[in-house]
């Protein structure tokens, strides 16, 4: 008789120890990381002239918060980069990073420069083409230029951003600058180089670009 309770004493114990074990092993199971939204642009992006936490990027991370929005946000934004240095750097980010949705801010810099649009156009597809490929999902930010540029040459270039998003089958915010340079008094809203939006701007950018984002996100 003694002999039959140590059995079945240690078979408790035995099962007590499993589920012990089972309910440790599920405790310290890693929880599912937040999405990752991955912006990749210029200095409309890397808050150039404007106080840290001021720019657009910082004030989507607000909204995504206020919105509990799981996800998370790193700007890879360089003050100056062309569609070009874009396309060279973005295989490392994707890696490092492995975002669920990439936000191409590129280009503007490209037509300062008086770079080919057929370029841009190039650069900006493959850009595309390699964050779906990595698994992300696609946010094409399109930019205009100025009347004294031409009109021909603005709107080949404005094309160049609805041509891409089409091929490639990205999203896409036609005018990244809408309700900013297109205004009547849009000097208000720029800093004094005319080329860099002030901080007033940065909540009508981050506006322009939440709806078509938001659709990429996670509900």
């Amino acid at each position: 008789m003694e002999g039959l309770l140590e059995l079945k004493r240690r078979h408790f114990n035995v099962l007590g120890l499993g589920a012990l074990l089972a309910g440790t092993a599920f405790a310290q199971a890693p929880a599912k990381a937040a999405p990752l939204v991955l912006v990749v642009g210029d200095s409309l992006s890397a808050e150039y002239g404007l106080k840290r936490g001021t720019g657009w990027v910082a004030l989507l991370e607000e909204r995504l918060k206020k919105e509990k929005v799981q996800a998370r946000v790193v700007n890879a934004s360089i003050s100056g980069d062309t569609t070009s240095g874009g396309r060279s750097r973005l295989p490392a980010l994707l890696q490092q990073h492995k975002p669920a949705v990439v936000v191409l801010e590129l280009g503007g810099n490209d037509a300062l420069r008086g770079l080919p649009l057929s370029m841009t156009r190039e650069n900006l597809a493959a850009m595309a083409k390699a964050s779906r490929e990595a698994g992300a999902k696609v946010l094409l930010l399109g930019m205009e230029m100025p009347p004294n540029y031409g009109a021909r040459y603005a709107r080949e270039f404005r094309e160049v951003f609805a041509s891409v998003a089409k091929s490639e089958q990205t999203a896409l915010v036609p005018f990244f600058l809408h309700g900013v340079a297109d205004t009547k008094d849009a000097q208000a809203l720029f800093q004094a180089d005319r080329i860099h939006p002030n901080e007033d701007a940065q909540p009508t950018m981050r506006d322009n670009v939440w709806p078509e984002l938001r659709k990429l996100l996670p509900r």
